[in-house]
Order: structure tokens, then C-alpha cells, then sequence
């Protein structure tokens, strides 16, 4: 099996905290003056109510289905009244934090490192929220959540870029992206993927194994001819893309018809797709894959610092954390989590070395995350303009 080493990935962390005011330049700004420096020392009393912003299905109330609600019950315990909004990309999480109207975010880490640059984030004491303990340690102090020792939030959930295939057209059974790329010809027009600057990263991945010459050890640290190879290696791809994706009910619809037979994937359009009766599946190939690692963080301007904190307990604790994160189909953040779903497994929950394969979304910065210091790196408004060129 192809395999990159997670330490060299670890190792990048140093990097990324020495040169975090990098990110200033990625075309953030402040929505509210600079974070605190420090996180607080002590909690106070409840406020009013608490202002989140999330991706679908994070902060649920009942109202979508009367089967999950997590937020009834932490209004009863604490008496903070839940405010949401849910947001479709990373892009319009960091935009609608700049604005200093939200208390509370869920940031994957292409949005995390762009928020705690900006200001609009700060750090956070996790000795005041007890559930942080249990949550798994390979989640902990990674470059998206920890910069300079400081934690800036609390891990969610996490997951894999998976590729989704048809098994009644690709034979045999794929175990490489090359099925998406070489190989997309075999396919054209039925190929997807997803719609997003950092699916950039997913061909970095494809020729960190394919194409050692270009010496890629980070699909987040490319330089400017690394940067071009997986620009070229995507352009190449397109001509055989039937559609691109963001909305999850959609790519389900387009393998359901047979009009995408393979592309990424997240492991719960899959469990979708198989409640359904279709003739797929996925696999993590032998390369590794992208991924989410998703961190609960307080805007640095909040006036509501103690629901917040409480927020964050609350959403980490076994029983809810283990709720949410079934539901929107991901992997939790704690083993305590798991026994209350049944579902774990399918998720490869709690395995260090299935997620030692993933590369978590990392915001792209000049100074090369890979510890590189004699050239620049594309950052991510070059991955941005790319994007857009890749897809015409």
C-alpha cells in the first residue's frame, strides 16, 4: 500500500505556528479588532442566549426531524437560547464571522487558520470544558485547532474524501484514484468531483505517490511548480467531469440515475446511496485522501463568552457528540461517543491508522507548510483563481 508518513505531516505543525500571521494576506480581515491573546481563567453566569453558525445538520433543534434535537435540551440545562444559521461552504463561514454577529463556529480546517489569523476567533481554556478530556488525542493539537500552545477550540467530528464508485461499471473494484484521473477517459463525462479551491489538495494527494520527481510532501505546501502539476493534472480531468458537486443530495441523485459513476465522496452519501438499494460503494485508496476535521470555535468579539464554553461542552459530550456526528454522518470525536450509535465501524472511528491516511483540510498559506523555507508556496487566493480557471 502507498503510504505517507503522518510524523512528516506532524512535523509541519512548528511551521504553521511560526508563520500563522501569514494568513493575514489570504484575503481575510478582522471583523472586530484583534482575539484575546489568552484564553479566560474562569466562567461567570449564563447570558441570555448564544449565536451559532455551522454546517447543515450540526445544530439541530427537531424542527428538520422531531428524532434528533440537541439543542432543546442544552437551552433546558443552561437556559442559553439557541440562535443558528447554517452555512454551504468554508468560504462563507470565514466571511460571516468577519461580520463579529456569531458567538459560535464550526470551522474545517481550509476555514480555521484563516479565522484565528483574521482575529475573529480566540483561544480557548480547555481545562474549563470537561468533555475535551475523553475526545480522541489524534484530534488534539493538530495545526487546524493549536497555534503557539494555544488552543482555539474543540474537535467535532472527522471524515474522509472517499471515492464513490458504480460497482456494475467500474470493474474491477477500484483501489486507486486513478480511476478519476488517468483513468477518467475510461469514464468521460461521468466522473465528479467535489466543487471546492481545496479539492486541488485531492490531486496533490494522487501525484504525491504517482509523481514522486515533484517532491510534494504536503498537498497544502505546493510550491509554484507543484502548485502547476496539480492544476494541470485537474484541467486534464475536467474535459471527462459530468458535474461537480457541493450539495451531498445532489451527487447522490447523479449516481442513482447513473450519470456519475465515480468521484469523491463522503462516507454518509454512501449510506444514503446503500438505503436506497444502488449499486455502489467507496474506498479509501491506496494513496490516502483529503479529509475534515471540523473544530468548534468563539468569535473573539462574543458577548455571550459563557454559553459559548458551554456550547462547546455541551456539543463534545458522549451522548450528543455521538447524536450529531450520526446524523450528519462522520466519525466522532470520543470513543465515549460511540456507545450511543451503532455505527462507528462503518466510520472507522477511534482508528489511528486509518486516520493517519488522511490529510485534514489545511488552509494554504506562502510560508510552505512542509517546513520549506526556500520558496514560496501557492496560498490560498492562488488556489481560489486556479479554481476557477480548472473549471472554465
Amino acid at each position: 500500500m502507498l503510504r505517507t508518513s503522518r510524523g512528516r505531516r506532524i512535523a509541519a505543525t512548528a511551521l504553521a505556528i511560526g508563520s500563522i500571521a501569514v494568513l493575514a494576506g489570504c484575503g481575510t480581515s478582522s471583523g472586530g479588532g484583534s482575539a484575546p491573546t489568552q484564553a479566560v481563567d474562569e466562567l461567570g453566569d449564563y447570558e441570555d442566549g448564544v449565536s451559532i453558525i455551522a454546517w447543515a445538520g450540526y445544530v439541530e433543534d427537531g424542527s428538520n426531524s422531531p428524532d434528533y434535537d440537541w439543542v432543546t435540551g442544552f437551552e433546558e440545562k443552561t437556559g442559553c437560547q439557541v440562535t443558528s444559521k447554517t452555512f454551504n461552504t468554508s468560504d462563507e463561514a470565514v466571511n460571516l464571522m468577519k461580520t463579529g454577529e456569531y458567538d459560535v463556529v464550526s470551522a474545517s480546517g481550509d476555514a480555521s487558520l484563516r479565522l484565528i489569523a483574521a482575529g475573529d476567533v480566540q483561544p480557548v481554556n480547555v481545562d474549563l470544558i470537561p468533555s475535551y478530556a475523553g475526545i480522541y488525542d489524534f484530534l488534539k493539537d493538530q495545526p487546524w485547532n493549536t497555534v503557539d500552545g494555544e488552543h482555539y477550540g474543540v474537535p467535532h467530528g472527522y471524515g474522509a474524501n472517499l471515492l464513490l464508485y458504480n460497482t456494475d461499471v467500474v470493474t474491477p473494484a477500484p483501489t486507486s484514484w486513478d480511476v478519476v484521473f488517468d483513468k477518467a477517459g475510461d469514464h468521460t463525462g461521468r466522473i465528479t468531483a467535489y466543487d471546492n479551491p481545496i479539492y486541488i489538495a485531492d490531486a496533490a494527494v494522487y501525484l504525491m505517490a504517482h509523481q514522486s520527481d515533484l517532491g510534494i510532501e504536503n498537498p497544502y505546501a505546493l510550491d509554484e511548480t507543484q502548485f502547476q502539476a496539480a492544476v494541470d493534472l485537474l484541467k486534464e480531468q475536467r474535459q471527462h467531469v459530468g458535474e461537480y458537486w457541493s450539495d451531498y443530495l445532489k451527487e447522490v441523485q447523479a449516481f442513482e440515475t447513473g450519470d456519475s459513476v465515480a468521484g469523491t465522496t463522503w462516507q454518509v452519501i454512501q449510506n444514503v446511496l446503500a438505503g436506497e438499494g444502488a449499486t455502489t460503494d467507496v474506498v479509501l485508496p491506496e494513496e490516502g485522501a483529503t479529509g475534515w476535521s471540523d473544530t468548534w470555535m468563539i468569535s473573539s468579539t462574543t458577548k455571550s463568552p459563557n454559553c459559548s464554553y458551554a456550547w462547546l461542552d455541551w456539543i463534545s459530550s458522549p451522548e450528543v457528540n455521538g447524536v450529531a456526528t450520526s446524523y450528519f454522518g462522520e466519525a466522532p470525536s470520543s470513543q465515549a461517543a460511540c456507545d450511543f450509535r451503532e455505527d462507528c465501524e462503518a466510520y472507522h472511528a477511534g482508528d489511528a491508522d486509518y486516520a493517519s491516511q488522511i490529510w485534514y483540510w489545511t488552509t494554504p498559506i506562502a510560508e510552505c507548510l512542509d517546513g520549506r523555507t526556500d520558496v514560496q508556496c501557492m496560498d490560498y487566493s492562488a488556489w481560489t483563481e486556479a479554481w476557477s480557471e480548472i473549471k472554465g
